[in-house]
């Protein structure tokens, strides 16, 4: 399985280049789409730097992919949608939307370490909503250092420097929505019981 997940990992340098000379745009272009560093992106594309989930989200849809062709192409010619898991560095994410346009959602599982993780906040091009499933998610969004549980969520401007893992030494579930700058996930309130009196004010 490491032997595979290597493999793949190795694979995406190449392919990034591949897909910016297909796009025909330069580094310093996709740097000012993304958010991500001239160097940065040059270290990706040659192996120099190991991806991981905070750089690949913003690049795929740079791009124009999703997350797992970039990862991990699938065979052409199969019509069927195959929502293959990813796994980097203790987190696991299934892809949930197909499309590489729009929204991107994405439940992931993040295991908790050995010892503790030291937050690393990155920032990027985006808009990212959050909602705990199971577990206990710490959430560091700039100045605020924030613990969620089940059933809590937030929503932030990924150009903010952020990072988030487990609370505990529990592993954590979570749905995450993904768009582009200015696409947010509006949250609706559940409505409160109204008496047949009560005008039907709801807007449409």
């Amino acid at each position: 399985m490491d032997n595979d997940l290597d493999e793949a990992l190795t694979a995406v340098g190449p392919r990034l280049r591949a897909l910016r000379h297909q796009r025909e745009v330069t580094l310093a272009e996709l740097s000012a789409t993304t958010g991500i560093s001239v160097s940065t992106l040059s270290r990706l594309e040659s192996g120099g730097r190991r991806p991981n989930l905070e750089l690949l989200l913003p690049l795929a849809r740079a791009h124009g992919v999703t997350l797992d062709e970039l990862v991990d192409a699938p065979a052409t010619g199969d019509p069927r949608v195959h929502l293959r898991p990813v796994s980097l560095h203790g987190m696991t994410m299934l892809p949930l939307t197909r499309r590489p346009g729009g929204i991107q959602a994405y439940k992931l599982v993040i295991l908790p370490g050995r010892k503790p993780r030291e937050p690393d906040p990155q920032t990027h091009e985006g808009y990212e909503w959050l909602y705990v499933l199971n577990g206990r998610l710490r959430l560091v969004l700039g100045e605020h250092d924030l613990v969620l549980p089940p059933g809590e969520a937030a929503e932030f401007d990924t150009r903010v420097p952020h990072w988030f893992g487990s609370a505990d030494d529990q592993p954590v579930e979570l749905l995450s929505l993904f768009g582009k700058q200015g696409e947010r996930a509006h949250l609706r309130a559940r409505p409160t019981p109204r008496t047949d009196d009560e005008p039907d004010t709801e807007p449409d």
